[in-house]
């Protein structure tokens, strides 16, 4: 028996092109409004550092909002569905590290290379050109992977509720942020990652109430413990503590920890878009930002 979207189509592409054109509708207004009300220049340099003024509210919803990617939502669910409540905990543990660590480089990067654009700029300036090229191909390898990521994840999701193509969802989605960083600058990403992360929330906010106050099935965190409790007696996680989904003690839990942890060191340590977060932030602004960001 095939399965068929809960949803046409039609409100697939409407969500991709619609929220799409929105969001760079928006930005294109925001642009022209700072441009004529408040006197604002959009030069190359404004373009790429947002004039280094971001103050660390706007760093560290643009760092959650980097960060809560497709692996978020869906390995996240994957993990917990797979080893229990230890799933989505390493997970988030193994996914917080880096960028609080992060913060430290930030703020160390806006301290001796105030001016620089990208991080490979300070490291041809610090080790040469053979570091420079090996640094680029770090670089460009970790973006083609997240980008890779972010497209077949989303699209997958589109595909799964509507039907839409995938091939389709993976060239529609990113016409929308190509059109409001083109005429924002990387100011117009903050401006609509502070959106993301405020429907993000709205989004968390809304499962939980269902899952532990409102939903029929559930309604409560009694009966979430106890059919999960039920759960573990008809089909046991392997590998868990008396096979429960409610116990910390998972051994494929743990392993997958180790392999999270590690892994997203590289895509947050050579990915640009961090350290150009960084660099538009104000210099008293981005190691606070950076670490609300990763805590959140």
């Amino acid at each position: 028996m095939s399965f068929v979207p809960p949803l046409s189509q039609a409100v697939g592409y409407g969500v991709i092109i619609g929220l799409g054109f929105a969001f760079a509708f928006g930005m294109m207004l925001t642009t022209f409004v700072l441009r004529r009300y408040n006197n604002e220049l959009q030069t190359s340099e404004a373009f790429s550092t947002a004039g280094r003024t971001v103050k660390s509210g706007l760093v560290s919803s643009a760092v959650v909002s980097s960060w809560t990617w497709a692996a978020t939502l869906l390995q996240s669910s994957s993990v917990a569905y797979n080893y229990g409540v230890s799933g989505p905990f390493w997970y988030a543990s193994g996914a917080t590290v880096q960028v609080i660590l992060f913060a430290t480089l930030a703020i160390e990067l806006k301290r001796k290379a105030p001016n620089a654009h990208t991080f490979l700029e300070v490291v041809r300036a610090r080790y040469g050109p053979k570091t420079h090229g090996v640094y680029i191909t770090f670089g460009l390898m970790t973006n083609i992977l997240v980008t890779a990521m972010l497209l077949t994840g989303g699209s997958a999701v589109v595909t799964s509720l509507t039907g839409v193509p995938t091939a389709a969802a993976c060239f529609l989605l990113p016409v929308g942020v190509v059109l409001y960083t083109m005429f924002g600058g990387i100011k117009a990403t903050f401006l609509t990652d502070y959106v993301h992360t405020v429907m993000i929330l709205i989004i968390i906010f809304l499962f939980a109430f269902t899952t532990y106050a409102t939903s029929d099935v559930l309604g409560s965190p009694g009966a979430v413990y106890d059919l999960l409790v039920a759960a573990a007696e008809r089909h046991p996680v392997a590998g868990n503590a008396e096979g429960s989904y409610l116990t910390m003690r998972s051994q494929e839990g743990a392993i997958f920890f180790v392999i999270n942890l590690v892994g997203n060191f590289g895509t947050v340590f050579l990915d640009n878009g961090y350290y150009n977060k960084a660099i538009a932030a104000s210099p008293i602004h981005a190691l606070p930002g950076y670490i609300a960001g990763g805590l959140s």
